[in-house]
């Protein structure tokens, strides 16, 4: 009886190469790192920061570390020790690296000190997808919305305003107790391990930290009340006005606000620019500020010009943007963490009318916004506003895995969103295939 015999392809793992391999050979013609490194040598890197004293060991081409960087945050590895390990096991990662292995000081390194660099490219990216056919410069809809990302920074190394005022009396205690136990130290015997002398100095340093923590309480406070103050002066002032034309107003008396922080109010010591934020998974520390319309606008404005501008919030009274504002913040499709936050959507007329009566010339920002997502047009011009920025921050947070920041403040933290932005923008060419141009 014949019993065929399956044949498997042998794994020989232990007979060296005769010559040396082309790694372009291990990686598929049409793979992402093919057109990252073409897209990235086609910007302008001379803004990096680097070594220019000519000592020390050579250094890494900062357009290698950028598509390095672009390449990672594509693929979901965000923290510099894993970047490291994926050019040892990646074979993607090591063509792009050409089989050396930056350390993760290196890239910490350089992402911090390329905030320039890393906005230049953003820019030269968007131009890129212009050349390609991919992006429209003039009179596009722009749509404006806000996520919450996670800070680095835990939610339990943070201390309210009213616990801190605790923790400071129990130290106090704690401090008083030391200094009797000094006096005694002859009749009485400290437990092991027990040393005065630092024992106190641990507790000075936690309650200097957290008058630290108070004083930054009580410097939020005070801009919070400012802004309060000015909307609390124009609800009575409002009011008022309706008094002395024969009008009841409606709903409670508004409350002037108050002179000190909320006992609520909270500073991280980790990360004392992130703030608790409630999400749907409970509160957690996250970055996501409100009060940043105008300042999107403004970056967006430097690349293309909106016809036609899109946002979601209910913020009472809803403000025409101010064109004072200062703050730069990086220009995205998304937008950055300290964005408006996005709550429910302005009212919708859903009746038959798909014309509502327009509101007089002199009526306000609010009123005047309602009619226009009243009607027909309006509707269908919101409509697209879920279509254009929602997927993008799902694509960012589900596909691309980037759910939290691995820099700390403020400024940090948008030059990482940066760098965000600039991968799924190349990500995103890519799946179009678009093809680099030079400019």
């Amino acid at each position: 009886m014949q019993i065929d015999m399956a044949r498997f392809v042998s794994i020989d793992r232990d007979t060296p190469m005769l010559l040396p391999p082309d790694l372009r050979d291990w990686v598929p013609p049409g793979h992402l790192v093919h057109f990252l490194i073409d897209a990235i040598e086609s910007i302008d890197t001379a803004s990096a920061q680097i070594n220019h004293r000519g000592t020390g060991h050579e250094q890494y081409p900062p357009a290698m570390l950028l598509a390095l960087l672009v390449y990672s945050y594509c693929s979901g590895t965000f923290s510099s020790p894993q970047i490291e390990a994926s050019t040892h096991s990646d074979v993607a990662v090591r063509f792009l690296c050409a089989n050396t292995h930056p350390d993760p000081d290196t890239l910490c390194t350089f992402r911090r000190k390329n905030s320039a660099l890393l906005q230049h490219a953003f820019a030269q990216i968007l131009e890129l997808a212009a050349r390609c056919k991919f992006l429209k410069v003039g009179q596009v809809t722009v749509a404006i919305d806000g996520t919450k990302i996670l800070a680095n920074a835990s939610k339990h190394s943070a201390v309210s305003y009213a616990g801190a005022e605790r923790q400071l009396q129990s130290l106090q205690r704690e401090i008083d107790e030391l200094l009797a136990k000094a006096e005694q130290a002859d009749s009485t015997p400290l437990q092991e391990g027990l040393t005065i002398p630092e024992e106190l100095q641990r507790r000075h340093e936690r309650m200097a930290a957290l008058r630290q923590a108070r004083a930054e309480m009580e410097l939020r406070a005070q801009a919070r009340i400012g802004a309060e103050t000015a909307e609390y002066q124009a609800k009575v002032a409002k009011r008022e006005a309706m008094r002395e034309n024969g009008k009841k107003p409606r709903g409670r008396e508004p409350k002037p606000p108050g002179a000190t922080p909320k006992s609520t109010d909270q500073v991280n010591f980790t990360d004392p620019e992130s703030r608790i934020m409630p999400t749907k998974d409970g509160f957690q520390q996250c970055y996501n500020d409100k009060q940043e319309l105008a300042p999107d606008l403004q970056a967006v404005q430097k690349h293309v010009r909106p016809a036609t501008v899109l946002w979601w919030t209910t913020a009472s009274p809803v403000r025409k943007p101010s064109k004072n504002s200062k703050r730069k913040t990086p220009a995205c499709k998304s937008s950055p963490p300290w964005a408006a936050k996005p709550t429910a959507a302005p009212s919708v007329n859903s009746s038959n009318n798909p014309n509502p009566k327009a509101p007089p010339p002199a009526a306000d920002f609010t009123t005047r916004m309602k009619h226009r997502t009243s009607t027909t047009a309006g509707r269908a011009l919101y409509g697209l506003r879920k279509q254009t920025v929602e997927p993008v921050i799902g694509i960012i947070k589900a596909a691309m895995g980037f759910r939290r920041f691995s820099m700390r403040g403020h400024e940090k933290a948008g030059l990482e969103w940066t760098l965000v932005c600039l991968a799924y923008n190349l990500k995103r060419l890519h799946i179009l295939g678009a093809t680099p141009k030079p400019a």
